[in-house]
This record gives structure tokens, sequence and C-alpha cells, in this order.
């Protein structure tokens, strides 16, 4: 055996035994349970990232042109002038402020930090007000002309999703952690096609494992929204 790859096995042997354990590969009811879920999971965070597009089309034509419209198009083709090119960001920016203020504070940030912070530190927990107002808050500020994305607010409201029906399940910590992760990454799969990239920044950046009991759920619902995200 050519000695670079008697090395690497060597190392994901010792990797193996120092990390995983036999009951991860066993089939278990959880798996069961929320891979069951998942088919909720997933269909939401499809619903969410086609509302949260149609939402940023209804701002920007609000904004920028005074239309009722709900297809997405850039600030740049509605030719609106000057002087409201440089209004709207900062009209969009104080109700965002108002809405952080009097709504929650949840909704500051870009969306994933705060994900990580409530796995981290809240037992995997989120509330309703931040499934809302998160979409709503970041409608406004791009569809005003905010310099952001849609990646961070529909991994957040995803995460929020997931993580509201694992307190309705009452499930464990672990187990919730799971569904944030999932509903996060169902939603980044549902909004950019891309369910492979979205199972690997769950596992990556939320997860902090690789075994089973969570990547099975994840990967499972992540295929969901794809098929139905766009259509």
């Amino acid at each position: 055996m050519i000695p670079p790859v008697r090395l690497f096995l060597r190392i994901y042997e010792k990797w193996k035994h120092d990390t995983l354990y036999e009951g991860d590969f066993r089939p278990s009811i959880s798996i069961l349970k929320l891979s069951f879920i998942a088919l909720f999971i997933g269909g939401a965070a499809a619903v969410i990232a086609w509302v949260l597009y149609r939402l940023i089309g209804l701002v920007t034509h609000l904004a920028f042109a005074g239309k009722w419209v709900f297809s997405f198009v850039s600030p740049a083709d509605l030719h609106a002038p000057w002087w409201l090119i440089l209004l709207a960001p900062v009209v969009g920016g104080l109700i965002i402020g108002l809405m952080a203020r009097y709504g929650t504070e949840r909704i500051r940030g870009h969306g994933i930090p705060e994900a990580l912070e409530a796995i981290l530190f809240r037992r995997s927990k989120m509330t309703a007000k931040v499934a809302i107002l998160k979409p709503i808050s970041s409608a406004i500020a791009i569809g005003t002309g905010g310099p952001f994305g849609a990646e961070g607010p529909i991994i957040m409201t995803g995460g929020a999703v997931g993580s509201l029906i694992g307190q309705v399940f009452a499930l464990t910590s672990i187990e919730r952690r799971t569904l944030l992760v999932a509903g996060a990454c169902a939603g980044m799969a549902a909004t950019f096609s891309t369910p492979i990239a979205a199972t690997l920044v769950g596992v990556e950046l939320l997860l902090f494992e690789m075994r089973p009991r969570s990547t099975i759920p994840v990967a499972w619902r992540v295929s969901w929204p794809r098929r139905c995200g766009h259509s």
C-alpha cells in the first residue's frame, strides 16, 4: 500500500476510535422521528424562502416605484430619482430599528451568528417573534437598497421554525439543535438551490459533529425544499 494512503488510513482509524461510538451508527427511533418531522420543516422552509423573495420584491417596488408588485427586481431597473435612492435606505433602517427596539433585538445581525448563539447559549431555543420579524425586517433592509443578502435571514428564519417545532414536541436540546440546523439548511437550499452546500454549511458551522443521528435528518429534509423551493 502507498505510504501516504497508509498514513491517511491510520489517522482516520484513530479519529474514528476517539470520536465515534457504535451506538452512533445503530438505527434508532430518534432518527426516524426527526426524519418524519423533516417533511414539515422542509415544506415550511420552501414556503418561507418563496415568501421572503416576494416580500423583497414588494418592498423594492413600493420604495422606489410606489407600486404594489411582488416580482423580484433590482432597484436600478426602476429608475428612481436620486433623492429617493438616498432616502429609501435611511427610512428602511429607521423602520428596522423600531422593530428591533419594540419587537425583538434578535433580528439584528447577519443571521448565522444569532443561530450559533441560540445553539451554544440558549439550548437551541428560538422565539416565534424571530420567525415572524426576521424575514420582514430583512425584506425591508434588502428591498430599500441595503447592502445585504438573503442567506443570513433565511438561515435564521428557517432555524427559528425548526426550533419552534422542536419545542412544540418537547424534544431534547440535541434534537432541537438538529431541527434548528435542518430548518436553517432547508431554507438555504430552497433559496439558493444548493442542497449539498447547505448540508455542508450545517455540519461545519452549526452541528459541530458528523454523526448519523444529526446529519441524516438534516440531509433528508434539505432535499425536500430543493425540489419545491423554485417551483
